[in-house]
């Protein structure tokens, strides 16, 4: 069963809410919000596996309210008029974003994808060598070996994951995120674009790190970082 609340300000919005989640086996939904500070409330004492969120609301939007919850909170489909805040969504890793006015076969297409990444959070972890992540990219989860990963690239709003098989993996991500996600003794940041795979490097020289044939600069700001890290006096 999959425990859901709905939040917009538009009395119609939430009466078609209702009514699509009422069609779908599996989903319940156990209350609905006009704002977004009563929805927060609830948040904090109620155990919620998804949020239906509109993102234009008056005092505090979907996007703030998205950001004010932790990791274990709820997973997040925004709904919403506006197509300019897509970025935003998914900077803050809704599982999708629907643009008002949606159909049902859309709004199931968004469930779907709700389903299918509870199954990924009850999967037994893996032994280590077979330690996996899960990102999001062209509106699918995709899975990453950890030990494929050659290193990550970051840029302004997605990153770069560089992998064994040749072929780059893009996903809306900062790099703290990544990291986050990664397991904390593989993995070093060692600049504000470069993460790299600690058992993959080869050498550190003038303030560069060897992976193989490629060379990652060290920033001057995470030298003592790398340098505690590897314990290199």
């Amino acid at each position: 069963m999959i425990r859901c609340i709905a939040v917009d300000d538009e009395p119609l919005a939430l009466e078609l809410m209702e009514t699509y989640i009422a069609q779908v086996p599996g989903l319940e939904l156990l209350t609905t919000f006009t704002d977004a500070i009563s929805a927060w409330g609830y948040l904090q004492k109620n155990p919620v596996d998804l949020v239906f969120l509109d993102i234009q609301m008056p005092d505090i939007n979907g996007i703030q309210l998205a950001k004010s919850l932790n990791r274990k909170n709820p997973m997040v489909i925004f709904t919403t008029a506006y197509s300019k805040y897509a970025v935003d969504g998914f900077n803050v890793e809704a599982i999708d974003y629907l643009l008002k006015p949606f159909e049902f076969s859309r709004f199931m297409e968004a469930v779907n994808k709700v389903r299918e990444q509870k199954v990924l959070k009850q999967i037994t972890p893996l032994a280590e060598d077979d330690q996996a992540i899960f990102v999001k990219s062209d509106y699918q989860n995709v899975r990453i070996a950890t030990r494929d990963i050659q290193y990550i690239e970051g840029f302004d709003d997605y990153i770069r994951i560089h992998v064994d098989t040749g072929k780059s993996i893009y996903t809306l991500m900062s790099l703290k995120s990544m990291l986050e996600k990664l397991p904390a003794t593989d993995f070093l940041r060692v600049h504000r674009s470069y993460i790299v795979p600690v058992k993959r490097i080869k050498r550190i020289y003038n303030q560069h790190v060897q992976l193989g044939d490629k060379e990652i600069p060290i920033g001057k700001s995470y030298v003592d970082a790398v340098r505690t890290f590897l314990n290199i006096k």
